[in-house]
């Protein structure tokens, strides 16, 4: 078999498999084996599709990864996913949409992103088994497949459904723009019953659309003329209903549908029955006065509807929305057509803010929906959408580590405001009032609490996570609604990339935000006044600066074989274990020798004069047991996480190993540069191919981060 033919019966087999052709009763047998997947609605529909892909335990739902067709994930936004869920559930639970979701934030918040992710989802869904969705059209045969009664004259008819009839055999055609549910077909009152049947006696789960919905006027008037030409042979009118399996699609409006603000009310018609195309239709219809319907909304219909920038529109142009949402609905001039639809709609906070003052905006606000999108204030999250357009702007450039980060953290840090200590509980007032807009924003990338507090102190700034994210939320102003857009960071990505050098670097980004705070006339939320620390844009470059040297300073001494990631912690576990044994009047197995062994009284003074524990070192040695011992009762099934009991301690020791290798490790990467510069160095050249493989660095990146850092290694020594 050819590659041709091949081909061509794989795509039959699939378009058998799928079923995309049925004639109506084969389509009740579709409904009969699993009708929950056949009674939806529209608000039903998308609420499933977002089930269908799963929810992570951070509240994501996994439809806005968008891992088809290249589509871009979204990034962050729980909470309004979360929303907008709830919402859907709602019409759901009501059996109706009768608002419209409006996605609101701040210029380049993924509002779009958001609506079109949700889009993109819904066309794999619908590709899906469990997905699969139908509308109708009329088929009417050749003459001599016709049968008599309906103004065909010729031979006696084939029985039964001309679904299945071959193109040569059918006569005319009529698609069904609109989409109009099969189960429209069936009179309400039969139809009632077998809702009733098919959702187990549980009729509150069937939406409204299916319980009391009606045919558009076009398949109502084809379907009444078939009626009485039939003489009430209702079957008979059936069987030039052909059930077609339709596929969500947002690039041909299949029921995704995208309006850009206009004047105009989203839909049309034009009268169809002196078009070409139905004179080929039986006698007995040719004289009915059809109409073919247009406009978003019935591209739309069974699905999405997204109103792009709402609120660009002058007031009167949505008007008409308050009745088509509410009612579900919009007249035309020949007929009302009902709708099946998920409104949504997007507006910037500019916007949004002016129609509230509209006196209108009350008979409005009981109809819509509000769902915030402000700007991410996890830095890490945002760091993640820096990373695949980085790789994009290069084109083809190296790019040197941490450049997504110094991006990602300096536009969040820039959107963090200064929490009021007064709002909080007496014990945290003096933390929260010291907290840096760095370790706020450590905070609610879920890093931990600041350096320095004590394990209590830790937890309960931890427990106010809730709070300090909430605090600024009811004020216009809210957090995340000024500050660096990710549009803004874009620019700045791509201005970085676009310099001469051979790779693109963090130190050329900060170079690049550095530029943009000097564009006060641009960026509103350059005005904003430094409110310690919080707003002071340049002074967070430096802040940002610092971060990055100190993931490269890691890097760097792990590369030259300096330090590994776990020496902080295997130093302080080897003290406590020597201070529990110390206590316990026990001895101690030596690792090396097997022999049982004192706890080392000489180790564990050199780990308490860093410690700074003064004379008393059996009363300090009591007391770190007494603390090991409370935080056991209070997390049994955890392992003690000393960082974490004794962040205070902990951190000194760090900061006195780190000084005890400033002076060797400022040799390394001296060496480091001098061999760049073709001075020969072995131990130099292994460390450079450490710092390549391990964490990709190019020579030059190499260079010019150890530069930056030897410099700050010397003001270090200096002090």
């Amino acid at each position: 078999m050819g590659v041709l033919e091949e081909l061509g019966a794989a795509v039959r087999q699939e378009f058998t498999d799928r079923k995309d052709v049925l004639s109506f009763d084969e389509y009740l047998e579709v409904v009969e084996g699993n009708p929950a997947l056949q009674l939806r609605s529209a608000a039903q529909y998308v609420r499933d599709a977002l089930a269908h892909f799963g929810c992570d335990s951070d509240g994501r739902y996994r439809l806005f990864d968008a891992k088809w067709d290249g589509g871009v994930p979204l990034v962050g936004q729980q909470e309004a996913q979360a929303r907008v869920f709830q919402i859907l559930d709602n019409f759901v639970r009501e059996g109706a949409v009768n608002k419209l979701i409006v996605l609101h934030g701040p210029n380049g918040s993924a509002k779009s992103t958001f609506v079109r992710t949700i889009g993109r989802g819904l066309h794999e869904y619908s590709k899906s088994d469990v997905g699969a969705m139908y509308g109708i059209s009329w088929v009417f045969p050749t003459d001599r497949n016709s049968r008599k009664g309906i103004g065909f004259e010729g031979d006696a008819p084939v029985e039964g459904s001309h679904a299945h009839l071959p193109p040569e055999l059918i006569q005319a055609k009529l698609f069904d723009e609109f989409r109009d549910h099969p189960l429209l077909f069936i009179p309400v009152a039969a139809r009632r019953k077998l809702l009733d049947k098919w959702a187990y006696g549980k009729s509150a789960e069937v939406p409204d659309y299916l319980k009391y919905g009606r045919l558009s006027q076009k398949n109502f008037k084809i379907y009444d003329a078939l009626l009485r030409s039939y003489k009430g042979d209702y079957l008979a009118v059936l069987n030039h209903v052909q059930v077609e399996r339709f596929y969500i699609d947002h690039r041909y409006r299949h029921s995704d549908v995208t309006v850009e603000p206009q004047l105009s009310v989203d839909a049309s018609e034009r009268q169809v029955t002196m078009d070409r195309s139905t004179q080929a239709l039986p006698s007995s219809l040719q004289y009915l006065s059809l109409h073919e319907y247009g406009g978003a909304l019935v591209d739309g219909n069974r699905g999405l509807i997204e109103y792009s920038d709402l609120l660009k529109r002058p007031l009167e142009a949505y008007k008409y929305l308050l009745t088509t949402v509410e009612k579900a609905s919009v007249s035309m001039g020949s007929a009302t057509l009902f709708l099946d639809l998920v409104f949504m709609a997007t507006t910037n906070e500019v916007h949004l803010h002016a129609f509230k003052q509209v006196p209108d905006f009350q008979s409005f606000r009981g109809r819509i929906e509000l769902v915030r999108l402000p700007y991410l204030l996890n830095y890490r999250e945002e760091e993640k959408l820096y990373r695949a357009k980085l790789k994009e702007a290069a084109a083809g450039k190296h790019l040197a580590p941490h450049c997504a980060l110094v991006a990602s953290l300096w536009a969040v840090l820039s959107r963090l405001r200064k929490p009021d200590p007064s709002a909080y509980p007496a014990e945290l007032r003096e933390i929260v009032a010291n907290l840096s807009p760095l370790e706020k924003a450590r905070l609610f990338a879920k890093e931990g609490p600041p350096p320095g507090l004590s394990a209590a102190e830790g937890k309960m700034v931890t427990a106010s996570l809730p709070q300090l994210k909430s605090e600024h939320q009811a004020r216009p102003d809210y957090e995340g609604v000024l500050g660096a857009s990710p549009r803004a960071m874009m620019q700045v990505i791509y201005d970085a990339a676009g310099k001469n050098a051979g790779f693109v670097s963090p130190a050329a980004i900060l170079e690049e935000i550095s530029n943009l705070c000097e564009k006060r006339s641009v960026y509103d939320f350059l005005s904003l006044e430094p409110d310690s620390g919080y707003s002071d844009f340049a002074a967070l470059i430096e802040v940002v600066k610092e971060v990055w040297l100190d993931a490269a300073d890691s890097e760097f001494c792990e590369a030259l074989g300096f330090v590994d990631a776990g020496e902080y912690d295997r130093l302080f576990d080897n003290y406590i274990l020597h201070v529990i044994h110390w206590t316990k009047k026990e001895r101690i197995r030596n690792p090396r020798t097997g022999d049982f062994e004192h706890a080392d009284e000489g180790m564990m003074r050199g780990v308490e004069e860093t410690l700074e524990a003064g004379e008393a070192v059996e009363e300090f040695r009591h007391a770190l047991i007494s603390r090991i011992g409370a935080w056991s009762l209070d997390n049994p099934n955890e392992k003690p996480l000393y960082p974490v009991i004794f962040p205070k301690h902990f951190e000194k020791i760090r900061h006195a190993y780190y000084l005890k290798q400033r002076i060797p490790v400022k040799d390394g990467v001296e060496a480091v540069l001098k061999h760049l510069d073709g001075a020969a160095d072995a131990d130099a050249a292994a460390a450079i191919e450490r710092l390549i493989k391990q964490f990709g660095y190019s020579d030059e990146s190499v260079k010019e981060t150890a530069s930056l850092l030897l410099g700050r290694y010397k003001r270090l020594l200096a002090s």
